[in-house]
């Protein structure tokens, strides 16, 4: 046997999940404490940034007035909990969705909280509507980070579908520029579809494509180059984004200008 966590063991050569690492971490909480921020953003399957994906260290709220717990891989917190923040959907104590969304405003960037909150509201297959998203955050008690809330729920789109989308989306919204639509149909002049892009303003005939490892693969490489030969000879700009346009997007934005003004 050994011992993950003080107090909790488990088969020595067991290769433990997340969740089932929660599940025995879960057993040294008190009754009124649940796994919250990041922690309870993994166990309900919400987007991360990869960092915070591979942090082995686990986030705890308990009440105002209770000792946060601490420990080598222990984040803890004190907060006011009511009866609808707390459920064990996840088979644990966690906080809801919903309530998750709001604890994230203090550990994640504007966009990588709207990449969460487009998630949850997703046309199809989201776990909340927006109404849900604005009553918690009407009622949540962590003003400090209210603001970014506030903004985060102005910029949701259902109609988003991955979180590098969400977040390119967002950083053009805050560079100033309208806001493109998600997820574009694009058909020729017989009707038929020539593919669907990220982004896209339908007038001025640009698309915006976030271009992820997964473009990479050559079937998909293939596709990829036969849609935009197709949109440019249907007189449409194409603008691949990758990761390091979102790390600085400056260069990126300078194109939006240029082919927007053309």
């Amino acid at each position: 046997m050994s011992q993950p966590y003080y107090g909790v063991r488990v088969p020595a050569k067991a290769k433990l999940s997340f969740a089932q690492r929660c599940s025995a971490r879960a057993t040294r909480l008190s009754g009124k404490a649940a796994f919250s921020h990041l922690t309870a953003a993994r166990l309900h399957g919400l987007p991360l940034p990869a960092e915070h994906e591979r942090a082995d260290i686990f986030e705890i709220t308990v009440p105002r007035g209770q000792r946060a717990p601490r420990g080598n891989a222990v984040r803890g917190h004190q907060a006011q909990l009511g009866p609808k923040d707390v459920d064990k959907r996840t088979g644990v104590h966690a906080t809801t969705p919903e309530r998750t969304f709001c604890d994230l405003a203090a550990c994640l960037t504007l966009g990588q909280l709207v990449a969460v909150g487009d998630t949850l509201i997703r046309r199809h297959g989201g776990l909340l509507t927006r109404k849900d998203l604005e009553r918690n955050v009407a009622s949540y008690r962590g003003r400090r980070n209210i603001r970014r809330l506030r903004r985060a729920l102005e910029l949701l789109d259902q109609d988003a579908e991955s979180p590098k989308e969400s977040e390119l989306r967002v950083a053009i919204i805050e560079a100033g520029f309208p806001t493109p639509t998600c997820n574009e149909s694009v058909f020729d002049g017989r009707g038929r579809l020539v593919g669907r892009v990220d982004l896209a303003y339908p007038a001025l005939k640009i698309a915006i494509e976030y271009e992820g490892d997964y473009h990479r693969q050559q079937d998909q490489w293939r596709a990829d180059l036969k849609r935009r030969r197709r949109l440019e000879a249907l007189g449409w700009t194409y603008l691949s984004v990758t990761q390091a346009d979102l790390d600085g997007p400056e260069d990126f934005l300078a194109d939006l200008r240029v082919a927007m003004e053309r």
